[in-house]
């Protein structure tokens, strides 16, 4: 049977290996259980049922990716897009989260028309290289600015905005010790490295009593404070525009940038370097994104943290099923995901940041006309709490810079659509 669905043979691999490559796969991301929750919570969404529905949200967008596009890329809600969810839409725009899981519906809803009629392929190719590695840059230092907030390590302050925090305080040190750790193990290839950051500051919390200990086991908590709770006729608010785009739009390319790089690590591309099972997997992806915020999570999305289980030799779509099946077994660790503090978390969006930052290294910065944009677009997210913001400003200084220095070529019709709607929103509809 498992020959029949997933063509073992025919990806030279085993039912064995793909087996430790899904839990390979899901101690690189199980991070995910503990980080989602703590973030989405901020909203006044209760833990407990965010914690299941992270559960089923990245069961199901397993099963589905392994299912239809039989490929070995595991699913989960996406870094990033919870932090917007939750420090942008909710708590710096003002919405209910009921809302902001509207928006991520109506998006997931485009995102899977998009894929049906392939689209995407149109999208992506008129946003420029340079943007696309800005916006996860961007991306990367609004997580940095989160974590080292959430940790008491960068604090407010009236004269400079921000400020140092009390390092005397054991939680800013737990949450150093964590990022050192994690760094380490994953510089020495440890696998679940992040996952084990986690679990020391966690237990070195408990144990010297500064978090209760609550236990490990127990049945699931109630999903029904996040189930079907989504708000879809207040989502299409004209406010709401930018954020069910920029929703979309970070989505688009999150997924096209996964896909195509763990699909390469596997070799599961053809001689002219496509993915043939491209769009079955994106549909695969957008459906999950459905499902995740029926369930009441963020928007589910292709994790990275996959090529971990294609480095263990994972080539088909059982690895994804064998991480969906632990994330259902995961259900039954509810307590110990209520018992991680905010400084044990910390540290793990602090290493995605680093990981999400790197792609600046690609970025031709002797040229003005094109370092500038991106330094607007990767600044503008962390100091305006906005990706849509940084979005914004980062495709309009593109269109302006290139169009004034005679760059006509590297302006596409798209990006000046694209520009002059922000504008109009940034200048008008935000008033």
């Amino acid at each position: 049977m498992l020959e029949k669905l997933f063509k073992l043979k025919a990806h030279k691999t085993t039912v064995r290996t793909e087996v430790i490559a899904g839990l390979t796969t899901f101690l690189a991301m199980a991070y995910i259980l503990f980080v989602n929750p703590s973030i989405l919570g901020a909203t006044g969404m209760d833990k407990g049922a965010v914690f299941v529905a992270t559960c089923l949200a990245a069961a199901i967008g397993s099963v589905l990716m392994g299912m239809i596009a039989n490929m070995p890329i595991a699913l989960a809600p996406g870094m990033g897009l919870n932090a917007f969810f939750t420090y942008t839409v909710v708590l710096h725009m003002g919405y209910h989260w009921q809302v902001a899981l509207g928006a991520v519906f109506i998006s997931a809803l485009i995102f899977f028309a998009l894929s049906l009629f392939k689209i995407r392929e149109w999208i992506i190719n008129s946003i420029p290289l340079p943007l696309r590695s800005a916006i996860a840059a961007g991306i990367g230092l609004f997580l940095a600015l989160i974590a080292l907030e959430g940790a008491g390590i960068v604090v407010g302050n009236q004269a400079t905005l921000v400020g140092l925090g009390d390092l005397t305080k054991a939680g800013p040190l737990l949450a150093i010790l964590g990022f050192f750790l994690i760094v380490v193990l994953e510089a020495r290839r440890v696998t679940g490295a992040v996952l084990i950051g986690i679990l020391v500051i966690t237990a070195i919390s408990m144990l010297s009593g500064m978090t209760p200990f609550a236990g490990i086991f127990s049945a699931p908590p109630s999903i029904a404070p996040t189930f079907l709770k989504l708000d879809i006729a207040g989502a299409f608010n004209v406010g709401l525009v930018s954020v069910i785009f920029a929703f979309l739009f970070v989505d688009v390319f999150d997924n096209s940038g996964t896909l195509i790089g763990v699909s390469r690590r596997a070799g599961l591309t053809d001689e002219k370097g496509n993915i043939p099972a491209m769009g079955k997997a994106l549909i695969a992806d957008s459906s999950a994104a459905l499902f995740g915020s029926l369930l009441g999570t963020s928007t589910t999305t292709s994790f990275v943290e996959s090529t971990a289980g294609v480095s263990a030799g994972g080539r088909t779509g059982l690895t994804s099923v064998v991480v969906a099946i632990l994330f259902l077994l995961s259900l039954f660790f509810s307590p110990l995901a209520g018992s991680v503090p905010e400084y044990a978390t910390a540290p793990a969006l602090l290493f995605v940041a680093v990981l999400m930052t790197s792609g600046l290294a690609e970025i031709d910065w002797k040229d003005i006309t094109t370092a500038a944009p991106v330094t607007v677009t990767a600044l503008a997210m962390p100091l305006t709490y906005s990706i849509a913001n940084g979005i914004a400003f980062g495709f309009i200084t593109w269109t302006v810079v290139k169009l004034l220095t005679g760059k006509v070529r590297e302006v596409n019709p798209a990006l000046i659509i694209l520009s002059v709607l922000f504008v109009i929103k940034l200048g008008w509809l935000s008033a």
